[in-house]
């Protein structure tokens, strides 16, 4: 692959051994539609080695040998995308970036996110919103990114907002992000100007150690995505930027209930869709229904039917990702509506089986770069307290 950097557009183009088809790191197929996209908002005088990164997030599902950059990088970063991915980067030259004293967070509005917004109270947030592309048309107009946009300007937080059509660079399933870590574009650009030495993100305990949606549902101390000692770890901080996951620790039930606790609750948002409110309808609405139900302990609200497609993936006999929210919510919604059905596969879902559910995870703590993690801790034991070594056996045996 060959990449070049013209200001904030990026452009790239395959070598013979690359493909247009390839998958993200969580083994999610993706299929390459255009190569270009732009990214709005950010300096042209970053380090080397962040336009390097940035460019991979984007580009990494369908490099396969080599990767060309239009300037040089440091040794360091080609060792961790040769060590990470198996590729020759180059050319190289550049000195190392040496990590800022600063951490932001890459905030999307959702629950995870402002859970995560309540554990780092300074750190100013960086938000990304999708816009069109000049080349591709924009079949999925009904995500609605200005509203999530508007929203992150209501939190009254120091906030940056990066705009890119980077998304669109997918010809399959839709547009979305080629890598999860795509997402964090704007704030690698910005690493220099900001002084970042870390980013934090919304992925919690199910994303970081259960194997999230669409990876291994199992235990995942080694996760590629999210691990400090994984791929994408290593090349965040070979360019100064460590990967912090503040609520890495704790499960969706948890980010739930901070979020509705925190004063950025009328700021909350995890639909894509719909313009006075969330749509109702989708897939995430169902979803993140279920466990604010649990978390408030009553029933479903839901104008879903059980015929509905959105409501027959919670129907099916697991494992599937996020089974441990379905379970949390089985033991705790008096009626689940639609949903009931769903208690045939978790007949023995009971509050005290779910409890650890309700508690942080210690080794995702410990995860945690030192110049943020004392805060974290802090807060952590004071308003979710930690999982006994029995409860943290249920992570562990995940899948097993």
């Amino acid at each position: 692959m060959r990449v070049r950097w013209q200001g904030a557009e990026l452009t790239f183009l395959l070598d013979p051994e690359d493909e247009i088809a390839g998958e993200a790191a969580d083994g999610h197929p993706v299929k390459l539609r255009t190569n270009s996209c732009r990214v709005g908002g950010v300096p042209d005088d970053a380090h080397n080695d962040l336009f390097a990164v940035a460019a991979w997030t984007v580009i990494a599902p369908w490099t396969r040998e080599r990767v060309t950059f239009d300037r040089a990088i440091s040794s360091e970063l080609a060792q961790a995308l040769h060590d990470g991915w198996g590729v020759e980067a180059g050319p190289t030259g550049e000195t190392a970036r040496r990590a800022g004293r600063t951490l932001a967070l890459s905030y999307s509005g959702g629950a995870d996110s402002v859970a995560a917004a309540s554990m780092v109270p300074d750190a100013p947030f960086i938000h990304f919103r999708r816009v069109s592309h000049p080349r591709v048309p924009n079949r999925w107009t009904h995500y609605r990114s200005d509203v999530l946009a508007r929203l992150a300007e209501q939190t009254g937080r120091e906030l940056t907002t990066v705009t890119s059509d980077l998304e669109f660079t997918l010809a399959e399933p839709r547009p979305g992000y080629p890598e999860h870590h795509a997402v964090a574009v704007g704030a690698l650009l910005l690493a220099d100007r900001m002084d970042l030495g870390g980013l934090a993100f919304g992925y919690e305990l199910g994303s970081r150690w259960l194997g999230g949606d669409r990876y291994l549902l199992r235990f995942t101390p080694d996760n590629p995505m999210w691990a400090p000692h994984g791929a994408w770890g290593r090349l965040f901080a070979a360019a100064g930027l460590h990967i912090v996951l503040p609520v890495g620790g704790v499960s969706e039930a948890v980010t739930m209930r901070l979020a509705l606790e925190s004063p950025l609750r009328d700021q909350l948002r995890w639909c894509l869709r719909g313009d006075g409110g969330p749509c109702r309808t989708c897939g995430k609405c169902l979803y993140k229904e279920i466990i604010q139900a649990a978390v408030e302990r009553r029933p479903l609200d839901t104008p879903l039917t059980e015929k509905r497609p959105v409501v027959q993936k919670w129907l099916r006999k697991p494992p599937f990702g996020g089974m441990e929210m379905i379970e949390y919510g089985i033991a705790r919604i008096p009626d689940l509506g639609p949903l009931g059905r769903a208690k045939e596969y978790f007949p023995d879902a009971t509050e005290e089986s779910t409890a650890w559910l309700d508690r942080c995870y210690r080794p995702a703590i410990d995860e945690i770069p030192e110049p943020w993690r004392q805060p974290i801790y802090a807060y952590i034991e004071k308003n979710v307290g930690f999982m006994s070594d029995e409860q943290a056996r249920k992570v562990e045996e995940w899948g097993s």
